[in-house]
């Protein structure tokens, strides 16, 4: 049962937070939007800016800045907080920076008596996630990371154009770190009920264009980030439909940061798999039957972000 009052906070007023304050104000599903900055001025402008177009929107949503004593009886506390990834700097290059950043937000919102889901979207997001939580101290299903949910939109689409067939069709997942050791698991791609392998075999599709598909999916945020200095309309939209499958208890399946117990032979840090999502956060990870050399890549890509936080987080921590 959905609460009379729905109550989002954003943490960073920056591209990624705007664009997803901004879709919300499109696509309604919460009734009130706080936005919270270091910069306080700018939070207040931003807030102006959303508030002006109220009267062309659909939907009604009550829009204001204000300060961390606002999460106390929030729903969603949204962290978008963060350094922006440079042309040539790779997410992991934002570790410590944005550890300190995270840390403080956390502190911050945790001191107003918060106790709702917190869904973290800052680079490197799994990192950052498990920041959050380990800060916050809250159930570890109630604390979420954007994870690899823009890279599955971004597989889906990719892989959309390439067979001609809607995206909403596309069931397919990238899995792992939210960086350059993500993968897809292909044996566990369909498109329809139909598995995507059987499709390429029946058409005489090369295998390599798979491969190719997905280094694209990888480079993508590079790619963006080379032309325009940031990505932020993509992320937003998928912090959007992560808070909404939250706030009107969808349990749908997303692939978002889960911390991880032992579903895929991996415990104590936070990665991209698929996930079922309620308004309790995650209800369960979704294990799929990995190949070797698939599950191979999740214990790289987990051993990638394993020694980070041995190395770096945790001594900041």
């Amino acid at each position: 049962m959905q609460k009379e009052k729905r109550k989002i906070v954003l943490v960073g007023t920056g591209f990624v937070g705007m664009s997803f304050a901004y879709s919300m104000l499109l696509s309604g599903g919460c009734d009130q939007l706080v936005l919270i900055d270091v910069n306080k001025e700018k939070a207040i402008g931003e807030a102006m800016d959303l508030q002006h177009g109220l009267p062309y929107a659909q939907h009604k949503i009550d829009i204001k800045a204000g300060d961390y004593d606002e999460c106390k009886d929030a729903d969603i506390v949204v962290i978008t907080a963060g350094a922006t990834q440079k042309p040539g700097e790779t997410r992991l290059d934002l570790t410590i920076t944005d550890t300190k950043i995270v840390k403080s937000v956390t502190e911050n919102i945790m001191s107003s008596g918060f106790q709702g889901i917190i869904v973290v979207a800052s680079n490197p997001v799994d990192l950052m996630t498990y920041v959050a939580q380990k800060v916050s101290g809250l159930p570890k299903h109630r604390v979420i990371g954007t994870g690899t949910l823009l890279d599955t939109a971004r597989l889906r689409y990719m892989m959309s154009e390439y067979l001609g067939i809607s995206s909403k069709n596309i069931h397919a997942y990238i899995m792992g770190e939210h960086g350059d050791s993500s993968f897809v698991p292909w044996t566990h791609a369909y498109v329809g009920c139909k598995k995507l392998l059987a499709i390429l075999d029946e058409t005489h599709r090369d295998l390599n264009d798979l491969q190719n598909i997905y280094v694209q999916v990888q480079q993508a945020g590079y790619e963006i980030v080379n032309r325009k200095k940031s990505t932020y309309y993509g992320i937003g939209l998928s912090l959007n439909r992560l808070c909404q499958a939250i706030l009107k208890d969808e349990h749908v399946i997303l692939t978002i940061a889960a911390y991880q117990n032992d579903e895929y032979g991996q415990k104590g840090l936070y990665i991209g798999v698929p996930a079922l999502i309620s308004a309790h956060g995650v209800e369960e990870i979704v294990t799929l039957d990995l190949n070797e050399v698939d599950q191979q890549k999740f214990n790289n890509s987990c051993e990638t972000l394993r020694a980070i936080i041995k190395d770096t987080i945790d001594p900041l921590l």
